[in-house]
């Protein structure tokens, strides 16, 4: 069975996910359940870092709207979008680095699949919005309590309920993306980032998520009730032993880091 996600993982660890479901990159069933199936690869492969990226004039342009035409009462709906928001958390949970490239149009799933990652790299004309409001609905893919995360929860209620479309400029100068490229350094600059943080203490990335998702739950005092332990577990992995040894002989900015 043909999948819209493809999978690939070098040599170094890094794992490039794509997504090829043209013309638009439509959210359906096929790429929800060949999400899925990704995301269990990347779970078994256990990579050092991910790039998620798609082909196309558009990472998006949103859902088929024949997927919620088809559901017949709120029971279904909660369903799907359990399902949906599930995949979402997945990605968020990886133990190691996600980075998201946008181009074009990266509208309602995509943008919120670009929000569970931990870094967003855009293109300089790629336009973002959760506009599920159009059609009488709201983001449920975690995409308003994320983008809340990053811009504050005034702008977030404002995009998601006037669904409006902003561009990789204004919504970078807000926190809600990463870094802005132009357009032709897209894939260069991203690639670039995804090896840079691969070829890191992966071990070390994966404490550093943890701690944040506690801080996300909880502020500072869960995050205070993880770090100990997250830190301390630290000390178990060549990483930091070699790297210890490696900063005694030669100083900082020598370690090579295999991600265990």
């Amino acid at each position: 069975m043909h999948s819209a996600w493809a999978v690939r993982i070098g040599d170094d660890g890094l794992a490039i996910l794509t997504l090829a479901n043209p013309p638009l990159n439509l959210w359906d069933r096929g790429v929800q359940t060949g999400l899925a199936a990704a995301l269990e690869e990347l779970e078994a492969r256990t990579p050092r870092a991910v790039l998620v990226r798609a082909e196309g004039r558009v990472v998006s342009a949103g859902v088929d709207i024949g997927l919620f035409r088809q559901i017949a009462d709120p029971a279904e709906g909660q369903r799907l979008f359990t399902e949906m928001i599930e995949l979402a958390t997945q990605v968020n949970r990886l133990p190691c680095p996600t980075v998201f490239a946008a181009h074009g149009l990266c509208l309602t799933w995509a943008f919120e699949l670009a929000l569970a990652c931990d870094f967003i790299i855009a293109a300089r004309s790629a336009t973002f919005g959760l506009i599920e409001a159009t059609v009488g609905l709201t983001p449920s893919m975690g995409g308003t309590q994320r983008l809340a995360e990053r811009v504050g929860i005034g702008r977030a209620r404002g995009l998601v309920m006037t669904a409006a479309r902003l561009g990789a400029e204004q919504l970078w100068q807000w926190g809600g993306i990463d870094q802005v490229v132009d357009d032709g350094a897209l894939a260069a600059e991203a690639l670039r980032l995804a090896e840079t943080l691969g070829a890191g203490p992966t071990r070390a990335h994966a404490a550093t998520k943890a701690v944040l998702r506690g801080w996300a739950r909880g502020g500072v005092e869960e995050a205070d009730r993880i770090a100990p332990a997250a830190a301390g577990a630290l000390f178990d992995t060549k990483d930091l032993r070699g790297a210890l040894d490696t900063f005694a002989d030669k100083g900082p900015g020598h370690a090579v880091f295999a991600g265990h």
